[in-house]
């Protein structure tokens, strides 16, 4: 088989599970938090990374901004081999409480894009893998755990796992079309938060037999008004950039139990 037109990669270069962050720069954090690496291509805003976290070998792929270059991703990751995608991102919260650096474990995601409506109708679910939302709620429950016990000094602390949420959140299109009466709409019908690409992951993997999850860390609450920064530097607050961190961790640690 030739290489992907996108990707640059072949039939067998790639493990079976593969983290999938939007930003190319995020792949390089998540492959400094493995055991070993190995960049294998660069092309337009896809950085693909080989490698072995806890003996458990993986691909880490970066899809760009958008349902529409996360589909090419999804697309030619499944032609070459690999069968397991988990989305590491960002998001903004829709519901008040919800702290910047908190996490959201995406239980659905509404389809408030245009990708996915090239390939079904719009009443089809995107949802993702029950199995690959099991490991990534059961990995930070236990993240959060240890977080708490570290924290606390006690063994099993009270309140553990607080951070992490679970639940549908909304995929958009639009970034800065993002309006008061959208975000009004998307609170009252209790979405979480609202990303640019989980829909389309988890819809394109469904149609092709793949299984998909998503892990968010938060960077700014619609609801209370404020936002992520300008650059990749100011982008986060420390909190969040911790917890981008433990949200990388958490997804590391599912694929060891996939």
């Amino acid at each position: 088989m030739s290489k992907q037109p996108h990707l640059l990669v072949s039939e067998g270069d790639l493990a079976d599970v593969a983290l999938v962050p939007g930003d190319p720069g995020r792949v390089d954090r998540i492959a400094g938090m493995c055991d070993e690496s190995t960049e294998l291509t660069y092309n337009r805003e896809y950085k693909v990374v080989n490698a072995t976290y806890e003996g458990r070998d993986l691909t880490i792929c970066s899809t760009g901004v958008g349902s529409p270059s996360a589909a090419v991703a999804v697309e030619e990751l499944e032609r070459v081999g690999v069968e397991t995608l988990i989305r590491v991102g960002t998001t903004g919260a829709l519901q008040r409480g919800i702290e910047i650096g908190d996490m959201v474990v995406a239980t659905g995601a509404a389809k408030d894009e245009g990708t996915t409506k090239r390939y079904e109708k719009a009443t089809y679910p995107a949802v993702p893998d029950y199995g690959v939302l099991s490991a990534l709620v059961e990995a930070a429950e236990a993240n959060e755990t240890r977080a708490a016990a570290d924290a606390s000094g006690e063994a099993e602390p009270e309140g553990a796992g607080g951070r992490v949420h679970v639940g549908p959140i909304a995929t958009d299109d639009a970034f800065y079309a993002e309006t008061d009466e959208y975000v009004d709409d998307w609170e009252r019908a209790g979405l979480l938060a609202v990303e640019m690409e989980a829909a389309a992951i988890f819809s394109l993997a469904r149609r092709k037999g793949m299984a998909a999850g998503a892990i968010c860390t938060v960077d700014g609450n619609l609801v209370e008004g404020t936002q992520k920064g300008e650059t990749e530097d100011d982008e986060l607050p420390a909190k969040a950039k911790d917890n981008v961190e433990r949200a990388i961790h958490i997804a590391l640690d599912a694929t060891t139990t996939l």
